[in-house]
């Protein structure tokens, strides 16, 4: 009695683990792949580095301030001249070769107008800080998408195992009852193997698609960036035959929605003004620089009579001027960069044409593969009733000797097949619906 509390006991201990075990749902997993995906999170530190290069933008159109001092020790070996100095009554001769100098300077310059190069920079780098920020939007949409469609995946594994299983189950009741038919006589041992191989077979598929489950499951751990010692496993939600027959949103409706909310085709409008701010920019360099500048300076000498405080004052010297740069030539270096620039602004209108079109075939694709799945599944799904009804017959007549093996087996497999088509019609229908729906509301 001691010995059956305490197996008991272990067990519960055992299985403590499994049922404290999170299951992660869909939304668990895009909220927590949102936050700790490594592609995400240096898609966030290139948009923190464009917000910098804005301020940096920014800070070059303010003037500059610099101090600059500098200190020097002369040497003059042959000078016999010095200076003469009465002390108590005596005359004191001094010749100074080693003497020192000190300067010290404020200068500030600005540029006042350059053609608006720096002002279409500013405005050029708040766009980059935009796009950056578009294209971590863009990768939070592909890393959203990837995770739905492992997600599905792993819930149309999880049935399809579950059918494996039940398959099992009667393949080993098949054999089962075929031993026993074999020790009556009633069926040879030929037909008995092909039982054997047939349950074999069902084993090593329910096998196969564990495995695949596993296959899927590392992906999306690996989506979410998990430790491998943290335990995952995902909540299997309820997906119903009406959901799967549910309406299927309009293709046009779709596409015109994304047009508008996509971050790739926001991105492509950006790329576009920027070519046309670096149009600006390059021909700039045919206009005038106009530049402030002014400074502020002193120096002492050692040599000089006057002290160090009075050498600071007496020294300063202040300036102040206006500077004007006018290109004449400068190598074509202007009219290539105009020309480029105008390159640049064909490609980027040419690109975001690519990036609608490429938007409207995804779309496209999954409205296809999501009324053409559903017409599957609607098919499968007749088909897996006469294929059940079919097999249960065969079943019993199997059962009394009225049907052979090959026949049994046959309807067997019919039957599987019908199963596994209806599910995979099932969840790449509701795949592709939800898909439709992130496309048109940016949202799963």
């Amino acid at each position: 009695m001691k010995k059956t509390k305490l197996a008991i006991a272990l067990l519960a201990i055992a299985a403590l683990p499994a049922s404290a075990q999170k299951l992660w749902s869909l939304d668990d997993c895009l909220q927590y792949a949102m936050q700790n995906n490594i592609t995400l999170q240096k898609a966030r530190l290139q948009q923190q580095s464009a917000a910098e290069d804005v301020k940096g933008q920014k800070g070059a159109l303010l003037p500059t301030l610099s101090a600059s001092t500098n200190q020097s020790v002369g040497y003059r070996p042959w000078q016999d001249n010095g200076v003469a100095t009465v002390t108590n009554g005596q005359v004191n001769a001094k010749v100074d070769k080693t003497y020192y100098n000190g300067s010290y300077g404020l200068n500030a310059q600005w540029t006042v107008w350059n053609g608006g190069r720096n002002r279409n920079n500013v405005r050029l780098s708040q766009l980059s800080e935009q796009q950056a920020e578009l294209n971590v939007a863009q990768q939070a949409n592909s890393i959203e998408e990837r995770i739905c469609q492992l997600y599905v995946q792993c819930l149309y594994l999880d049935e399809a195992i579950k059918v494996s299983q039940a398959t099992l189950e009667t393949s080993r009741k098949n054999e089962q009852r075929g031993e026993e038919m074999v020790e009556v006589g009633l069926l040879s041992k030929a037909d008995l193997s092909q039982l054997t191989s047939q349950r074999a077979n069902d084993e090593y598929n329910v096998v196969e698609a564990q495995s695949q489950l596993a296959n899927y499951k590392l992906q999306l751990r690996q989506l979410l960036e998990l430790k491998a010692d943290e335990p995952f496993d995902i909540a299997v939600p309820t997906a119903t035959d009406e959901q799967a027959l549910g309406d299927i949103p309009a293709l046009q409706s779709v596409y015109e929605q994304a047009l508008l909310s996509r971050p790739e085709i926001e991105n492509s409008k950006l790329s576009i003004e920027s070519s046309k701010l670096s149009l600006a920019i390059a021909k700039a360099g045919w206009l005038p620089t106009l530049s402030a500048t002014g400074g502020l300076s002193t120096s002492t000498n050692s040599l000089s009579n006057n002290g160090w405080g009075n050498q600071m004052k007496t020294n300063v010297n202040m300036s102040g001027g206006l500077s004007l740069s006018i290109p004449i030539f400068d190598g074509k270096q202007t009219k290539t960069s105009v020309s480029k620039a105008r390159i640049q602004q064909q490609q980027a209108l040419l690109d975001l044409q690519d990036q609608q079109k490429q938007l409207y075939q995804t779309i496209e694709g999954f409205w296809l593969d999501a009324t053409t799945n559903q017409q599957r599944f609607r098919a499968a799904t007749a088909s897996v009733a006469s294929a059940q009804s079919s097999y249960d017959l065969l079943q019993e007549q199997f059962n009394v000797g009225l049907k052979n093996i090959v026949e049994l087996m046959t309807g067997k497999n019919s039957l599987l097949q019908a199963q596994q088509n209806q599910l995979q019609a099932k969840y790449l229908t509701l795949l592709n619906q939800q898909l439709l729906r992130f496309y048109a509301n940016s949202s799963l």
